[in-house]
């Protein structure tokens, strides 16, 4: 009866374990999400007021960031919020001072 038993715990382990790499290879084979086009950085504290809008893909956008869309980040612009100066959203987006 145990080496029934081992047998079957032995072919359980080896079927969780093939379940397992075939859920890994669909996860590695999903694309990634494609990023927000624009974002929006918030300050620290309470209020947590706009401090700077990015292009999507900016390099220097932190972890306060929320996406926007073009028309948001267009809005954002105009009342007076930052522009990146490395990624310079306001170049693409056609809302130059």
């Amino acid at each position: 009866m145990v080496t029934y038993l081992r047998a079957e715990l032995g072919r359980a382990e080896r079927a969780l374990s093939t379940a397992e790499e075939r859920e890994a290879l669909a996860a590695r084979r999903r694309p990634l999400p494609e990023p927000p086009a624009w974002l929006i950085e918030r300050g620290i504290g309470v209020g947590r007021l706009p401090v700077r809008v990015h292009a999507g893909s900016c390099w220097d956008a932190g972890k306060r960031c929320s996406a926007l869309g073009s028309e948001e980040a267009r809005r954002a612009l105009a009342e007076g919020v930052p522009a990146c100066p490395h990624c310079r959203p306001d170049a693409a987006l056609g809302v130059l001072e």
